[in-house]
This record gives structure tokens, C-alpha cells and sequence, in this order.
């Protein structure tokens, strides 16, 4: 049996073990030398009539002009139908991706879902949002529309259901705002697995959880390089994007 001393020095350990990676012991508390914090323009909101201004330091995917900062997988331009405010997909061009990879990041997407809704289930305003090209956060119309609970709108594609339906009727504009940390490989092997943080609609769905690997395939995680494209799916059917944009995070 563990003496009170064992237990509370178990309990400190453990503690210890759970500090955020940037937890800084350097510096010593309201120490003024400590660097700055970089001033950055938060940007505004969006409102249902017009998409918001990105952060400052924020990469801009789309800024309602046209996809030059995506192509379809081979390089070649992408295919999808631009307007002033959106684009949206064309069905049976295939998904397209950014012409820039990325890795850990602050993302934000807005999608449109088609209204008056068709279909049903997977079969109604399909499309997905692919962190590093495999892992989707799925998009899809699930405004009273039931289907199985690892597809609906911001799950974690066959892995993790959202926490809460925080799906708008179709018609409205929507949000994601994701925060992911992408896996790590260390002598051919995963040394951690990636992680990631999804709000929809403002509301908590996906909270720090661990992707297992690439979300199409159901396999487990595999070796990739360290930065990759993000893509967008044509499912076939015509959702709209607008504002995206992406912040970069660094060690």
C-alpha cells in the first residue's frame, strides 16, 4: 500500500508529465524581459451577407477573386465555378488542393450547403475538408438529416463523431475553425500521432482528439512528409466555400 507521501509525489509526476509543450521555465514570472507576444489584426467576423477580414498573419486561400492558389492534383488549374463572393464545386471534376503544403495550423473554412436541400444521408450536400490531404473533417448537410454518426457534418471522418450537432439549415452560410498539429515520424516510425480541434459554428465538436491515420483509408498512420496540400472534395455535389484562409503554427 502507498504511503500519502508516494501518492502526492505520483500525483506530481504525473502532473509534470501533462505540461503544455510550451510551458517556459526560463523565465521567471512577470519577468520584463521575457520577448513580446507579435501584434497581430485579429480581423473581423463574418456576417450572413459577407464574409469577414482574415488575421493579419493569416494565409488567404480564397479571397473571392479566383482559385490561384489551388490547382487539382496534377498541377493543372482548378476546375471549380468562381463568383465574386464564392466558389463551389463542380461535380465530377475531382478534388482540388493548395498549391502550398502546410502542417501544424489555425484554419478556417466557410461552406454553403445547397437549399432547397436533395438527397439523403451521404447523399446530400457532401464534400470534406482535408488536413494535409488525409484527414477529412467531413462537410455535409446534416440539418435534419440523419445518417451514421462518424459521417455527419464535423466528424472526423470513420473516426470521431462531433461532440454536438451545431449544423445551420442549408442555405447559410457555416464555419469551421480547426486547430491541427500534425504527426510526427522519428526513425521511420510515428512517434505521435496528430491531433485536432474543431469548432463549428463557434461550438466545440471535435476536442483535441487523436486521428489514427488517414481517414479514407482506415488504415493506421504511415510515414508522409512533413508539410503537405490541404484539399477540398467533389462528392457531387455543389457546396459552396468562401473566406478561407490559414495560419501557419510554429514551434
Amino acid at each position: 500500500m502507498r504511503t500519502p507521501t508516494q501518492l502526492t509525489w505520483i500525483l506530481l509526476l504525473a502532473f509534470a508529465s501533462c505540461r503544455p509543450a510550451n510551458a517556459q521555465t526560463r523565465w521567471q514570472p512577470h519577468d520584463m524581459n521575457r520577448p513580446q507576444s507579435q501584434v497581430v489584426d485579429p480581423g473581423t467576423p463574418s456576417t450572413a451577407d459577407k464574409p469577414g477580414h482574415p488575421p493579419s498573419d493569416a494565409i488567404i486561400l480564397f479571397d473571392g477573386k479566383d482559385l490561384a492558389a489551388w490547382s487539382k492534383q496534377d498541377g493543372s488549374p482548378a476546375p471549380w465555378k468562381v463568383t465574386p463572393d464564392y466558389f463551389e464545386v463542380v461535380p465530377k471534376t475531382g478534388y482540388i488542393y493548395t498549391r502550398q503544403s502546410f502542417s501544424d495550423c489555425q484554419l478556417h473554412v466557410e461552406f454553403w450547403e445547397p437549399s432547397p436541400p436533395r438527397g439523403e444521408g451521404q447523399d446530400r450536400g457532401n464534400s470534406g475538408v482535408f488536413l494535409m490531404g488525409l484527414y477529412e473533417i467531413q462537410v455535409l448537410d446534416s440539418f435534419g438529416n440523419k445518417t451514421y454518426a462518424d459521417g455527419q457534418a464535423a466528424a472526423v471522418y470513420g473516426q470521431y463523431p462531433p461532440l454536438v450537432n451545431a449544423s445551420r439549415p442549408p442555405g447559410q452560410w457555416q464555419t469551421y475553425d480547426i486547430v491541427f498539429h500534425a504527426p510526427s515520424f522519428a526513425d521511420g516510425k510515428v512517434a505521435r500521432l496528430g491531433r485536432v480541434t474543431v469548432f463549428h459554428n463557434g461550438v466545440l465538436v471535435q476536442d483535441n482528439v487523436e486521428i489514427q491515420g488517414p481517414t479514407a483509408s482506415g488504415k493506421p498512420e504511415e510515414l508522409h512528409p512533413d508539410k503537405l496540400p490541404l484539399a477540398l472534395q467533389d462528392h457531387n455535389h455543389p457546396v459552396r466555400y468562401r473566406n478561407i484562409w490559414i495560419r501557419e503554427l510554429k514551434e
